[in-house]
């Protein structure tokens, strides 16, 4: 950045609606261009369901809160979900009926499959042709890694050999896509998973990650995959959580064999851990045949 840089007017950051407006409202106006957005959950808390409607959404006018633009999916977790875009697509096209009368969302989003670490880099290398070049009038403006901790936690052993070359490379990646993420005004979005917390109440290793010292999910003290390197290589960073909760009790809450019967159901939630932009803040939310939308409290 030049010094003349900050005497220029702030531009307001274009951002990519999730496809509702109680999440847009959480992260007020959806993930923003030209920034690394992290989501960072345990299997099966619907991070990736998140990703493939915003693949949808991004295809929207901005006058809908979209890009108007083609997607980019590079996905390390076989097989990729076709059958479950398919099924979005056709909630998200019912909904925009007047705007897309004739076009297939799916034909607007690219797939790509990833299988080292290493191999991803060499696929954002050709991403730049992509993006200076688009082969069609949409262009892409969002890249969706899915995921990115699939990628180095079998490849890397803990000596201190491999975790330097781990790190190079996490600065490699992460350069690279903030380079595309701003010469190109392109929405970065990348799915991390999580492992067991073990460590004192300060938080990992005594430092303080965010807003949270450590993150809960399925009853379980969690915090991202990939450590503190990995943390500093991205802007903004969302928690989802999801655990069993008690909705009532039916016979006493235990059947004839004595188990507890109690009905239960899954709760869900997006918390913002670290945004430059955002301030701490969650909300819950469901994940339905249509899609994921957020509940009102």
């Amino acid at each position: 950045m030049r010094p003349e840089n900050l005497l220029q007017p702030h531009r307001p950051t274009q951002k990519c609606t999730v496809g509702c407006p109680i999440l847009d409202r959480l992260l007020c106006g959806g993930v923003p261009c030209s920034s690394i957005t992290e989501l960072v959950a345990e299997s099966g808390s619907g991070k990736t369901q998140l990703c493939l409607q915003l693949l949808l959404s991004a295809q929207l006018p901005p006058s809908h809160g979209g890009l108007a633009a083609s997607s980019l999916f590079l996905h390390s977790e076989l097989p990729f979900p076709s059958r479950r875009l398919r099924q979005l697509s056709h909630s998200f096209l019912s909904s925009h009926s007047h705007l897309f009368p004739s076009h297939d969302p799916c034909e607007r989003i690219f797939v790509h499959p990833l299988y080292s670490a290493d191999h991803l880099f060499e696929v954002l290398l050709r991403v730049d042709s992509l993006l200076s070049n688009p082969p069609i009038r949409f262009p892409i403006k969002l890249i969706v890694i899915d995921s990115i901790a699939a990628l180095f936690r079998s490849e890397f052993d803990n000596n201190p050999g491999d975790l330097k070359r781990r790190s190079s490379l996490f600065f490699k990646i992460s350069s690279k896509l903030k380079f595309q993420a701003h010469r190109f005004g392109v929405a970065v979005v990348v799915t991390n998973q999580v492992v067991d917390f073990v460590g004192s109440s300060q938080g990992l290793d005594g430092l303080r990650v965010g807003n949270l010292v450590y993150l809960s999910s399925s009853g379980r003290r969690v915090c991202p995959a990939l450590g503190l390197s990995w943390a500093n290589c991205v802007n903004s960073r969302l928690f989802l959580s999801r655990d069993e909760e008690i909705v009532g009790q039916e016979n006493g809450g235990v059947d004839v064999a004595g188990d507890d019967c109690a009905p239960r159901r899954t709760k869900r939630q997006i918390r913002v851990v670290f945004a430059p932009h955002l301030p701490e803040s969650s909300c819950e939310f469901v994940i339905l045949r249509e899609g994921v939308f957020g509940l009102e409290r």
